[in-house]
């Protein structure tokens, strides 16, 4: 059956529309048909996007260094839905450079086909550290070191919500003659938990993300003592509510083309909405954390010295190469401004390196 088919009698037993949130879950996760679940080439240039990761060796090496001011030969890694792999070979790579390699190096990872392809990357670029890598299906308890999440928080089912007569409703998926269509829920958007934006224009579209942060607190609970890295694109609260963002944050990925409708296809494309940090931050405070930064992943990268690589590099064209690079990782017209790295600690109390450039968590 056709992922499209599947979302259809999901609405037809339903007997209602579904939640944007239910659609998005069904589009990226259904086994086998779901984005994330199907053999499909998602990551590079071959896929549907690139990640920091696959742009550069150098954004895992700067990772790494974060991760190694907090590892102490007791302490592990958990990385979230770790793509192809990449970032955990890089991070790998460099804290056995640095002589601070982790105890284990755990990857929660969903998707059986993507497990298989972040086994093989691994062990074509370090065999000699395979058997460091442990691969979960849910959350470890009581976890020490450091938990690093690169995307992860935009892939999480969203729901969309639309001003009406002064109230929010739900942006919902029904079925018009035959083809799913966007569905305006009746009631108004109602959860004390989150915070929406007040004085805006009639239409005014917006997400909000109340399962990301039902993740933050079974992280915390998962958690004795670690450090977060939350890396991914979104801004703070009064930034992502702005007036002039009309539309909201939807985003839909196919071959490297982006548009807002998540309507075609179904299981074939990424669908992600930007993160509110300031929502984050705040249900992470509630949960136990306390927030250790926060930062453009520009700075924050610039603070973990990412220049030094380049100024070590002796090969000219490598050093043409990596100067490249380095451009697509900080440069505001690429990723370095819409990035954010957000630090969550609990039971740390270690002032990170990688904020010494910038901290702007006075402005979530």
């Amino acid at each position: 059956m056709k992922l499209t088919e599947v979302i259809k009698n999901t609405i037809i037993q339903n007997q209602a529309p579904i939640g944007f949130d239910e659609f998005m879950e069904l589009a990226l996760y259904s086994p086998k048909l779901g984005y994330y679940r199907s053999g499909s080439e998602k990551f590079g240039e071959k896929g549907d996007f690139i990640t920091a990761p696959e742009t550069s060796d150098l954004f895992g090496f700067c990772l790494a260094k974060q991760c190694a001011q907090i590892l102490d030969g007791n302490k592990s890694i958990l990385e979230f839905g770790a793509g192809s792999g990449v970032l955990a070979a890089q991070v790998l790579f460099e804290l056995g450079r640095l002589e601070c390699l982790p105890r284990y190096y755990y990857i929660l990872e969903l998707s059986g086909e993507l497990r298989h392809r972040q086994q093989q990357t691994i062990a074509k670029a370090l065999p000699e550290l395979l058997d460091r890598v442990v691969w979960l299906d849910q959350l470890p308890e009581g976890f020490n070191g450091v938990v690093i999440a690169n995307e992860v928080l935009d892939a999480m089912p969203a729901k969309r919500l639309t001003q009406k007569e002064g109230k929010f409703h739900e942006l919902c998926v029904g079925i018009v003659k035959g083809q799913l269509s966007w569905s305006l829920s009746d009631d108004a958007y109602q959860d004390a938990n989150i915070k929406l934006p007040v004085n805006v224009n009639e239409g005014y579209t917006t997400e909000t993300n109340p399962r990301a942060m039902a993740w933050i607190d079974s992280l915390s609970d998962a958690l004795d003592e670690a450090l977060v890295l939350l890396i991914d694109y979104g801004m703070h609260r009064d930034e992502y509510f702005h007036p002039q963002r009309l539309e909201g944050t939807l985003r839909c990925y196919y071959q490297h083309k982006a548009s807002d409708n998540p309507f075609v296809h179904i299981g074939k494309q990424d669908i992600t909405t930007s993160v509110n940090f300031s929502d984050i931050a705040e249900q992470a405070k509630l949960s136990g954390f306390k927030v250790a930064g926060y930062a453009t992943q520009a700075l924050f990268l610039m603070s973990l010295r990412i220049d030094e690589y380049l100024l070590a590099e002796q090969d000219e064209a490598r050093r043409i190469s990596l100067g490249q690079q380095i451009k697509q990782l900080v440069l505001p017209s690429a990723m370095g401004e819409s990035f954010k790295v957000l630090a969550l600690s609990k039971s740390s109390h270690v002032k990170l390196i990688g904020f010494k450039e910038q901290d702007l968590s006075h402005k979530l």
